[in-house]
């Protein structure tokens, strides 16, 4: 044991401790509950896809160290399917950049881009890995939140301008967003594109839930819009879209000064990964049209199952327009602090949720919600709403 005085864990990193999702997985493996805490689905995505891995496997494709970038058959195809969906032409060999899921897509992108000292705005609550990744690059976070209302969380624009300041380096964006479910408009993301072209800022945006909109929202990747294609390092990946969320396999889209930027991270990160899984996501990004429809179709069905029984057990729901999250908020029941009731809520009903605090800076913000994922089975959901009706939480 050191007999130095200094912690042993580099103090950039000393706020943060053990994920919320290591606490309430393990919570949920001890007392048996039905786990919609984690974002990952209970059952595998489509067999064709699963036999291309094993294909791959068995023909000695990406046994052995990929390519850096990613295997040319990935960034081809991660390049045709920008273009096919929002008519974004990416060079597969300068431009596409194939990572260990989103989640080192991200770390790679700020490790790139910030240096200490530089703001990094955000907008919260966000998904845990954002403020460690800045945490390390040595940033400055600098949290905008999105407030309830009109049954749904919203940005407000005004005070996004106003977090801009000389020190902004950069905008980091996740929509379809997580863990709210809010999927910025279109005029929300022109304001958005302005607002960086006028401050000359880098955006980086997390697009994972990408072909997860429901209702009437639709996607619209940043780097569309006027001025952004050569300021935004796009982010997306297989786990969410194929539900293979173990095969962590990410990509970033961006210019190539971009890219070289965010490679020069990456490579001291993982290197490469995944190798036989690169060859067949390749193949899963060219499924026909009838895939992405279906897989939406439901999860937006799941979404309605799990919002129609949390609203019967007594809480107030925001029905997503993405992600397969659902927020709800625990103050009819006669509650207001979301950790205190997911940590007692397996005991309680045998269900585990995420609570939402965990997300913020400003903690007393997300007090009175919970996050639950919709991304199982139906029974499996129903029973999830059957337990929590149960536990009386009416």
């Amino acid at each position: 044991m050191t007999s130095s005085a200094r912690p042993l864990l580099n103090r950039r990193l000393a706020e943060f401790g053990t994920t919320i999702f290591a606490e309430m997985s393990a919570l949920a493996l001890r007392t048996g509950s039905i786990n919609l805490g984690q974002g990952f689905p209970d059952t595998d995505g489509p067999e064709e896809v699963r036999e291309a891995a094993v294909r791959a496997l068995r023909d000695g494709r990406g046994n052995q160290y990929p390519p850096g970038p990613g295997i040319p058959e990935l960034r081809t195809a991660v390049a045709a399917h920008q273009q096919r969906r929002y008519d974004l032409s990416y060079d597969p060999d300068t431009e596409v950049l194939v990572t260990a899921g989103a989640t080192e897509a991200i770390a790679a992108a700020l490790l790139a881009l910030v240096e200490p000292g530089d703001e990094v705005i955000a907008l919260e609550p966000y998904y845990d890995s954002y403020a460690a990744c800045i945490a390390l690059a040595g940033g400055t976070r600098v949290p905008v939140t999105l407030r309830p209302a009109d049954g749904r969380f919203r940005l407000d624009l005004d005070e996004l301008r106003d977090a801009v300041t000389d020190r902004t380096r950069l905008l980091l964006l996740n929509t379809p967003h997580n863990p709210t479910g809010t999927v910025l408009t279109r005029e929300e993301l022109a304001a958005i594109a302005a607002l960086a072209v006028e401050r000359d800022l880098l955006v980086v945006t997390d697009e994972v839930y990408e072909h997860l909109v429901f209702d009437d929202a639709e996607h619209v990747p940043l780097a569309s819009f006027p001025g952004m294609r050569e300021r935004t390092v796009t982010i997306s990946s297989a786990g969410k879209t194929f539900s293979f969320t173990g095969w962590k396999v990410g990509w970033v889209t961006a210019a190539p000064e971009l890219v070289t930027a965010v490679r020069s991270a990456k490579q001291f990160l993982t290197y490469v990964s995944a190798g036989p899984f690169q060859y067949a996501v390749a193949e899963a990004l060219a499924l026909p049209d009838s895939y992405f429809e279906a897989f939406r179709a439901d999860l937006l069905a799941k979404r309605d199952v799990l919002a129609a029984g949390l609203e019967e057990a007594g809480f107030s729901v925001y029905r997503p327009s993405g992600t397969y999250f659902v927020t709800a908020d625990i103050r009819p029941l006669g509650e207001s602090d979301g950790i205190a009731f997911c940590r007692a809520l397996p005991e309680r009903a045998g269900v585990v949720a995420i609570p939402t605090a965990v997300f913020y800076d400003h903690r007393e913000m997300g007090a009175p919600f919970v996050r639950f994922a919709f991304c199982k089975q139906k029974a499996v959901l129903e029973e999830a709403a059957r337990r929590l009706k149960a536990a009386g939480a009416r």
